[in-house]
């Protein structure tokens, strides 16, 4: 599972070729093409490049193209049923998504086995530790949004193959009403009343969320960005204290009371608070004081995407003031966010459901480098020290 709230629901195409991919995402060349990267980079920067320079010449292209598809963005993750709706009454353009609930790995498998097809996905929102996956498989265009210089150097690739419009703060999220003794940091988990309580947001290796539950528990351990290891640690002590539980966190297994604690981003509640407020929940969403975790999720515009000016609009709606608003209203930190303060476009109302401003003054994001190191660890180790697999 790649978020909370979502499941490894395969979407109806190809669901075969998918599932067994997902199943073996986390070997670091899964989801890799046999396609010829400089090729596919070279026709779609051509393609894009017919698309204009700014928002309004854009825009006309993509409106002539009529479409971008979407892939993994459910309604309640940071808001996007509301950013979507407002890029779609913006611009009048269609936006489909294509299976929710995918997780990074899904998304780079779906981007492979439906590639040249007109409903591949042409925008992805992964994981970094996904991110060089991406690009070795040629599968992110270099394309620099418009609004390019406001977008912090720690949230954007160098060549402009992504750009991390949002990110939030690994977090426990407690249902209260089920457990009142509400843990407030990584050592608290350990205790024997949350035995079959602790729900890690599915699997490191194919997961954004659950990699960084990972890191922020190394960090909390004595570990650091560089050394993951404690982090794999604390999760097989877990599982042997039987505290550990394996379901997926998805949102019905919330609603339902099946998930007395999850460990997940922020901005996954405030989207879901009058549902869990209908079922009698008080969910009480704590940062840990003894490992904070910031971490984003990269956007790309994908190489031969069939609506190449359509996919650039997109990424441009989500970085530009109405995309960062609308991932503030879902509890989610936008790229700009500095750029946002100045305007004064922050009111008081928004900044509650934000992370406390000390803790986004704190927050620091490991390279890519540091990533694709902790990725490569945790693929190799969480199977026989977690996983049994």
């Amino acid at each position: 599972m790649r978020r909370s709230f979502k499941n490894l629901a395969v979407p109806a195409i190809a669901a075969g070729v998918l599932l067994l991919a997902a199943c073996s995402s986390g070997s670091s060349d899964s989801g890799s093409s046999s396609a010829a990267p400089e090729s596919s980079a070279a026709t779609s920067a051509a393609a894009g490049a017919e698309c204009g320079t700014t928002i309004e010449e854009i825009a006309a292209k993509a409106k002539e193209e009529g479409k971008v598809n979407l892939i993994a963005l459910p309604d309640t993750w940071a808001n996007y049923r509301g950013i979507i709706d407002s890029f779609v009454e913006k611009y009048g353009i269609e936006a489909p998504v294509m299976n929710p609930d995918a997780s990074s790995a899904d998304e780079l498998t779906a981007v492979e086995t439906l590639r040249g097809q007109p409903d591949m996905p042409e925008v992805l929102d992964i994981g970094p530790s996904f991110v060089q996956q991406a690009k070795d498989a040629g599968y992110l265009e270099s394309y620099k949004p418009v609004v390019w210089d406001e977008i912090p150097e720690s949230l954007k690739g160098e060549d402009g193959t992504w750009v991390g419009s949002y990110y939030g703060v690994l977090a426990i999220a407690t249902n209260a009403t089920i457990q009142p003794n509400v843990p407030k940091t990584w050592a608290d988990l350990k205790k024997p009343e949350y035995k079959g309580q602790v729900t890690i947001n599915g699997d490191p290796r194919e997961a954004g969320a659950a990699f960084a539950a990972v890191v922020a528990a190394a960090l909390a351990n004595g570990g650091s960005f560089d050394d993951v290891m404690p982090g794999i640690e604390y999760f097989a002590e877990l599982k042997k204290l039987g505290n550990l539980q394996t379901i997926d966190v998805t949102e019905a297994a919330v609603l339902s009371g099946e998930v007395p604690i999850a460990l997940d981003w922020t901005y996954n509640f405030p989207g879901l608070r009058p549902a869990l407020e209908e079922a009698g929940f008080d969910f009480q969403v704590i940062v840990p004081s003894d490992g904070v975790y910031g971490g984003y999720y990269a956007q790309s515009v994908v190489t031969e995407a069939p609506h190449p000016c359509a996919a650039r609009l997109w990424l441009n709606h989500l970085v530009s003031d109405e995309g960062a608003l609308g991932y503030l209203e879902g509890g989610a930190i936008p790229a700009r966010y500095a750029a946002l303060l100045e305007k004064g476009l922050i009111s008081d109302e928004i900044a509650a459901n934000l992370p406390s401003a000390e803790t986004i003054a704190a927050i620091q994001f490991p390279t890519q480098e540091q990533v694709d190191k902790a990725k490569a660890l945790i693929t190799e180790q969480w199977g026989p020290m977690v996983a049994d697999q």
